[in-house]
């Protein structure tokens, strides 16, 4: 079920420039990692594709759902997973409850959500941290149980954005077995500036600058735009670089 952009446009208020202007863009099947420097657009695409944002014109969609139909929401957002590159907790909460609400939120009845919430921290690595409130978290465990938030509803497409910052090496390491875990069963949309590893975790790369996706294609395409005498290991920096230079 991939996510499309059909002649989008959005904007932050009406006499700013549109950060989307008629945009086409469909993500294909399968996991996906969302290049792009600061500024592109990348938080808005998601946030678009999520439908916590409406465009301005033109349609946002996954399979015949629409983002901005009231008849389709109840249903695409069950079906559409997102988190925000800020995700924002109550901090009394537990772990469980935390996701159990998450999944409520997105339409589950509560005693499901609540049955559900323990296998989906299982999932990020804090089985033991299931009973503990939010507040005595760290950063990147806070971070993982957003994760788990973003699962326990069993989504057909998960959106997520930046989900690495805050991640030690180890949890990040635990994240891509994750991601792996998930081929398959869910397709996934990762925005991220940390691109090692990827050809790991995921199919394909878009890298989206200035509101367009200046590249579109599986990670063996992207690593052909490396350059020759690139260091070895540093050959999908490098065609990042390369897409970015060429863009300007």
């Amino acid at each position: 079920m991939p996510l499309h952009y059909q002649d989008c446009t959005f904007r932050y208020g009406r006499r700013t420039r549109p950060v989307l202007n008629g945009l086409d863009l469909e993500f294909a099947p399968g996991h996906t990692v969302l290049l792009g420097p600061n500024g592109a657009g990348k938080s808005t695409l998601l946030s678009l594709g999520a439908g916590a944002l409406r465009p301005g014109s033109g349609r946002v969609g996954v399979g015949p759902l629409s983002a901005s139909t009231r008849r389709d929401t109840r249903i695409y957002r069950r079906k559409v997973a997102w988190l925000p590159q800020r995700p924002g907790f109550l901090p009394g909460l537990t772990a469980r409850e935390h996701v159990a609400y998450i999944g409520w939120l997105k339409g589950m009845r509560e005693r499901d959500a609540w049955a559900a919430a323990p296998a989906a921290i299982d999932r990020i690595g804090l089985a033991d941290k299931l009973n503990d409130r939010i507040k005595t978290l760290s950063g990147g465990q806070q971070q993982r149980v957003a994760i788990a938030g973003a699962l326990v509803h069993e989504a057909e497409l998960l959106l997520l954005d930046e989900p690495t910052v805050g991640l030690d090496p180890h949890q990040r390491r635990r994240f891509l077995d994750l991601l792996v875990s998930l081929r398959g069963t869910m397709h996934v949309i990762v925005s991220t500036h940390d691109i090692g590893d990827l050809d790991q975790a995921f199919d394909q790369v878009v890298v989206f600058e200035s509101g367009r996706a200046r590249f579109q294609g599986p990670v063996s395409l992207f690593d052909s735009y490396a350059a020759p005498d690139c260091a070895p290991g540093r050959r999908l920096e490098s065609a990042y670089a390369s897409l970015l230079e060429a863009a300007e």
